[in-house]
């Protein structure tokens, strides 16, 4: 289903798909169950900008199956179109999903951070959820290339390891560039992006505050903590939120206009 696409003009097929946490929970464990794959990417800002420079980042989150919005940005601006959606972000869906893992008895592997953190965060999440087994572990070396021949033997060790459900922890664009490809090679494994995910859960970077992040001022927060790093992101992301308002509110307009005729 085509929410709303925040990516803007000459990429409609880039959308927002899931409207809650809950109904895209149901939906992968229909595909679990089915012995279906899946590619969940979470779309904010920053991707957005991305989108719009990076035609490979396009073609990758074009197939993914999956887009929820992480960002109170693309949540308001959703609703400014009339097509309300929850915030779901990546590092919030890792202990829902691994929990439904666990349920189902599915394997898990994850890829990304460094052998340390996949450690004690492999550990706190089996401890979180019993029956959980993670029985990949795989941090590439920098420098890892998503459509490279390193890419292949992550995908040969995911496999060998009988992988069902796989976190990528790389980043954007890596981790969606990646996604595509394991599903173009296993169609069978899901995949879910959750950028620094998985150090938050081993304790190795802090996230803001729930209050904080209750005040949508997670980004002050992560601004404050590297302002060398961010300013220019999230400088590029502020850039295009008029355009984006004033598209979503044409969107609403003529969603009225065609609700009326």
């Amino acid at each position: 289903m085509m929410i709303w696409s925040p990516a803007g003009d000459g990429v409609p097929h880039v959308s927002v798909t899931v409207p809650s946490q809950t109904a895209l929970l149901s939906d992968l464990r229909h595909r679990i169950a089915q012995g279906e794959g899946f590619a969940v990417a979470t779309m904010n800002l920053d991707h957005a900008v991305k989108l719009r420079r990076d035609p490979d980042f396009l073609a990758a989150y074009a197939r993914q199956t999956h887009v929820t919005a992480d960002g109170r940005p693309v949540v308001w601006l959703s609703r400014c179109a009339g097509v309300p959606v929850d915030l779901v972000t990546g590092s919030d869906l890792v202990d829902p999903l691994m929990r439904l893992c666990a349920e189902m008895g599915v394997p898990v592997g994850f890829v990304g951070s460094t052998d340390d953190v996949l450690s004690v965060a492999a550990d706190r999440l089996e401890a979180r959820h019993p029956g959980l087994k993670v029985v990949a572990r795989i941090a590439p070396a920098m420098g890892f290339d998503p459509d490279g021949p390193a890419a292949d033997a992550v995908i040969e060790e995911l496999s060998r390891a009988d992988v069902r459900v796989c976190l990528l922890a790389l980043g954007a664009p890596k981790q969606e560039l990646f996604a595509a490809r394991i599903l173009q090679a296993r169609p069978a494994m899901g995949v879910l992006s959750i950028g620094a995910g998985l150090d938050f859960v081993a304790g190795t970077q802090r996230r803001a505050p729930r209050l904080v992040r209750a005040l949508a001022a997670e980004w002050v927060w992560r601004l404050a903590l590297s302002p060398r790093r961010l300013a220019a992101r999230y400088a590029a992301c502020i850039a295009i939120l008029p355009g984006l308002l004033i598209r979503a509110l044409s969107q609403r307009r003529l969603n009225r206009q065609g609700r009326a005729t």
